[in-house]
């Protein structure tokens, strides 16, 4: 998600940083770090705002990104990719801006630099959840996302949730700032007892090496870090329990507060995405599947 703004992302009833670290890091900042000097227009005070027409005019709108494989980053040859990019190229392309810039930042410093008038728009897969809502708005989600575990091969300790993770007590890791922190430690894990990496390379390591038992993440990440290790394995996803109820989280794009036409007009056609399949073929080439595509709306997320 967005901290308090998945890196930080974070859940819904948190009100600590949380989930994503900066897996792209500074190779992707250092990449892009010419293209966030100049700030965009101020903001106007019509109604509804008039963003996407000085877009339109100018051919070119700011993503601001956080480096973040697979929902936004730049590759090995320089080109500004992932879900959230990809998924703006396409459908600022349909409402008049034919250019994407990235303008890179901290993931806790997005909405930040979205009010500030740093970019135009956050593209980088952040989740909704209610304390970020007071802050952006967003547009509904392009995706959900459920958690899952790096285990041993054949899950010897039968690890399933975190409810699993307390009873068996198992020696558990997750990463720096991860929402997952705040899950275990509602099932009953003592957060003292927590192993923090960086990120699910330094995860799946923990677990190849004995040191844990179990490293929670998203379900994506954690099948995409797992296909390059015999020795481990992906559990089934599953949702976390929020308030004692499965919780599912869901990622963005978020916009300024006063740019309603323009959030209005992006979700026009990101349901025309949805309903004709094109989204899930846009997403599917960094690990998305069929069951991260989601009907859940921002209103929702941002509680009714």
């Amino acid at each position: 998600m967005a901290p308090p703004n998945r890196h930080v992302r974070q859940n819904a009833h948190m009100t600590k940083p949380t989930r994503r670290s900066l897996l792209a890091g500074v190779a992707a900042l250092g990449a892009l770090g010419t293209t966030g000097c100049a700030r965009v227009a101020t903001a106007s005070s019509a109604p509804g705002g008039d963003l996407l027409e000085r877009l339109r005019a100018q051919g070119v709108v700011r993503l601001g990104i956080a480096g973040e494989i697979p929902f936004g980053y730049i590759d090995r040859d320089g080109r500004l990719t992932g879900e959230a990019p990809e998924l703006a190229k396409v459908i600022f392309k349909r409402l008049g801006v034919d250019t994407v810039q990235a303008v890179p930042t901290e993931f806790g410093s997005l909405i930040p630099g979205l009010n500030s008038q740093q970019f135009d728009v956050v593209a980088a897969g952040m989740y909704v959840n209610p304390e970020r809502c007071e802050q952006v708005i967003f547009a509904d989600p392009d995706y959900q996302m459920l958690d899952s575990f790096i285990v041993r091969k054949g899950n010897p300790k039968d690890l399933h949730n975190y409810q699993d993770v307390v009873k068996k007590k198992a020696r558990f890791a997750t990463g720096t700032g991860y929402a997952e922190i705040q899950y275990a430690v509602d099932a009953g894990y003592e957060e003292s007892d927590i192993l923090i990496v960086p990120d699910q390379v330094a995860g799946l390591n923990a677990v190849e090496a004995g040191r844990v038992d179990v490293f929670a993440g998203t379900a994506l990440t954690v099948r995409e870090v797992v296909k390059k290790s015999a020795k481990t394995e992906a559990t089934k996803p599953f949702a976390p329990l929020v308030d004692g109820k499965p919780h599912v989280d869901g990622g963005a794009f978020a916009f300024r507060p006063t740019e309603t036409k323009l959030r209005d007009a992006f979700n026009v056609e990101l349901h025309k995405l949805k309903r004709s399949g094109e989204l899930f073929r846009i997403l599917k080439p960094f690990g998305f599947t069929e069951a991260e595509m989601t009907d859940l709306t921002a209103k929702e997320l941002c509680g009714g």
